[in-house]
Parts: C-alpha cells; structure tokens; sequence
C-alpha cells in the first residue's frame, strides 16, 4: 500500500512561491495541489504545466485538497491579513519576518488557528527560523555572554518588498551589510553593545514610477519601523535596465554568534557560531518552509493545534527520515 503524499497548496507565486514549488518536486513524500495568486492566472508561467494557477479567492473552495498551505506573501503588508485569514481554513506555514512585531502576529495566528483546528507554523524560514534555534542553543550553553547576529551581505526579501510597497516605487532591492569593525571586534571576543545602527547598514537600489518624488521616497524608505528606521540606510536611484543588470542574484547569508564564559571566575572564553552563505535565499528559505511543512501535517494529525514556532517542533517531525535511521545515520 502507497503512503499517502502530503497534499501542499502555495499562495503567492513570486520567488518565494517559486521556490517553493521546486523545493516539493524534491521531497518524495509531497505533492503540489494548486497555486494561487492575486496576478492574473494566464500571465502565470510555472516549472510544471500540470499544476493548476487558481485566482487567490478561489482558496477557499480547496480545503478538502490541500493538507497544508505554504504562505509566501511578504511580512510587510500580505501575511499579517493573508496569515490569520488562511489560518482559519488550513494548516500553514509562514516566514513572516518583521521581527518587532512577532508576539502580535503569533497572537492572530494562534486565534485563527486554534478556532478551527488547524495547526500554524510561523516564522519559519533562517532567521527568524534557523538562526532562532542557534540563539537559544547557544544561549543555554553559555548562560553568561552574548549573542551577536550579523545579516549579509545580501538581498533581505521581506525589506526589498517593503520599499515596493511604497507608491511611486516600481521596483527595487535592497542589500543588508555588516559592518566590517562590528563582525571583527565579535569573532575576537570581545563583549561589546552594539546597537543596529553600530553592527549593520541597509543599501537600496530604487525604480521609481515617471514623476515620482524622490526626495519624498527616500525619507519614506527611512522611516519604515523594524525594517530601516533604527539603522544607516542609503538609497540610490537607478533605471529598471540598471536593477535587473547589476542587482538580479538573490544571494545572502549571516551569521550567529555567541561569545560565553565558562571555568572558575569565568576565566575561559568559548566562541559558538552558526552561518550560512546562500547563492538563492528565497529557494533556500522555501526549502525551510516545505520542511516544516511536513512538521506541521504530522502535528496537526497528532491533534497539536495553534501556532507553532522552530522552537515548539522537534526535529524529528520535519525529517522525511525515521526516528530510527536518524539516529543510527546522523546521531
């Protein structure tokens, strides 16, 4: 007898959902349903023509198909009304990523979700996500130190799609980088505090709309809360030929770093670290996302409902593997 596959949906298809489709062709125990978007469905042009492109409305119609929804609209504006509406109606997963405004966004999803049975995997992609688990590990290693977590450089989706939310803005992109000083005063081991502003600087390659104001976007960029206005942010203009030139590769990476004390009179330094360094972060955090999604289809089966963070899931249930081959292969 066949095991029954996952049955995976995906809403929004930008290159998160991309990457997302591509990353269940490489998991034997899932399928893809349905796509659906808010573009019109016969612009869309997907890796297999057998998947169906459904208007986004139409999702609602699908709770019978699907056993667990991948959401992949931005954190700025899409999954804080998309999130706690499909948690409503299906098992999900999310990578919302403004990080200020987590605990409110757990808050909805849990209500959403727990009011109709359904299990919600949030925040879950590298950081918040990955990143998330090493903060903790590290931390409960080394109770006494500090934590430090440098982004980039590279292409920050969520804050990219923040700017093009923007009127007047057509596209744009922009690049987290850490400050050079910051990252070698933390890998020597020094315990230093260091603000956002002190430990990275944001870089944004604008298109603007014909007869945009430029001076009016940029302060905007600036102001935008959690994403720009507590770091150095600089903005420069360029055309649509110039961003898809010279700004098209969506590589980043980071790391996290914990610098603890261990021995009599905390006499020895101990220097913990966590990276990654990505050619595509939205395929990469796609991959994390279809993990999990895993996690949350077996949780939801097992009668464990509401949200659920990287913290609540234990390894084990993200794994295509047995319990039993983890521990002889990878223990």
């Amino acid at each position: 007898m066949l095991k029954k596959k996952i049955r995976i949906g995906i809403i929004g298809y930008g290159n998160l959902g991309k990457g997302v489709e591509l990353a269940i062709d490489k998991n034997t125990d899932m399928e893809l349903m349905a796509i659906f978007t808010r573009r019109p469905t016969e612009s869309i042009k997907n890796c297999n023509n057998n998947i169906r492109i459904l208007d986004i409305n139409m999702a609602q119609d699908h709770v019978d198909n699907i056993d667990v929804m991948i959401l992949c609209g931005g954190s700025a504006t899409d999954l804080p009304i998309q999130g706690p509406h499909f948690a409503s109606l299906y098992n999900t997963v999310d990578s919302y990523d403004n990080h200020g405004s987590i605990p409110d966004y757990l808050e909805a999803m849990n209500k959403a979700s727990m009011g109709n049975g359904k299990t919600s995997g949030v925040c879950i992609g590298w950081d918040p996500g990955l990143f998330s688990i090493n903060r903790a590990l590290f931390e409960s290693i080394l109770p006494q130190g500090a934590t430090y977590t440098f982004w980039g450089p590279g292409v920050s989706q969520g804050h990219s799609d923040a700017i093009r939310r923007i009127v007047g803005v057509k596209n744009a992109v922009q690049y987290t980088v850490p400050k050079e000083e910051a990252v070698k005063r933390i890998k020597s081991g020094e315990l230093a505090e260091l603000s956002n502003r002190d430990g990275h600087f944001r870089q944004c390659y604008v298109v603007v709309e014909d007869g945009a104001d430029k001076d009016e976007i940029t302060n905007k960029i600036k102001l935008i809360p959690n994403y720009f206005a507590d770091y150095e942010t600089n903005v420069v203009f360029v055309t649509e030929e110039e961003l898809i030139e010279n700004h098209s590769k969506m590589f980043h990476g980071g790391f996290v770093i914990r610098s603890g004390w261990t021995g009599n009179n905390c006499s020895n330094n101990n220097i913990s670290e966590f990276s990654l360094k990505l050619d595509c972060n939205s395929e990469f955090t796609a991959s994390i996302l279809v993990a999990y999604a895993r996690a949350v289809y077996r949780l939801n089966r097992e009668g464990h409902i509401g949200v659920k963070t990287v913290y609540d899931i234990p390894l084990k249930y993200i794994s295509n593997i047995s319990i039993e081959d983890l521990c002889k292969n990878l223990l």
